[in-house]
């Protein structure tokens, strides 16, 4: 059976280009359901405001409240906190779930190792106690 990974390098790409626009020409390269590379020219090479950007955190730092991009090539950004929308913060349900689910194991397992160690204890002190003859009956 072969990976996933090499599934998905076996789909053909595509490449779409949206020149609606004489200003601007967006090209994006999917393979499958993921964008592969994001690019745009512009006829004055000029930032607009409101373009969408595929870019890869490289660093985050909280006490500028924000992260540094790069977005393709050699091209570096700063995004601020405050520039994301709340809903991006949103962790998908599975994922939640499964978060939910790893904690709750991770809490009874932990409950289960600190009942075995304190059980021990226990068993320990009992037979140093029969050791000294306080557990013998008489």
């Amino acid at each position: 059976i072969a990976p996933a990974a090499s599934k998905s390098q076996d789909m053909p790409n595509k490449m779409l280009i949206d020149a609606t626009h004489p200003e601007e020409t967006r090209v994006v390269v999917v393979r499958g359901n993921r964008v592969e590379e994001f690019d745009f020219e512009t006829a004055q090479r000029k930032q607009l405001r409101g373009n969408i950007y595929l870019a890869k955190v490289t660093r985050v730092e909280p006490s500028l409240q924000a992260a540094f991009v790069e977005y393709g090539g050699n091209r570096h950004g700063f995004l601020a906190f405050s520039e994301i929308h709340p809903d991006y913060y949103q962790i998908p349900v599975a994922d939640r779930q499964a978060l939910i689910e790893a904690e709750e194991q991770a809490h009874r397992e932990a409950e289960e190792e600190s009942e075995n160690r304190s059980h021990g204890r226990r068993r320990s002190r009992h037979r140093n106690a029969r050791r000294r003859g306080h557990g013998e009956r008489v």
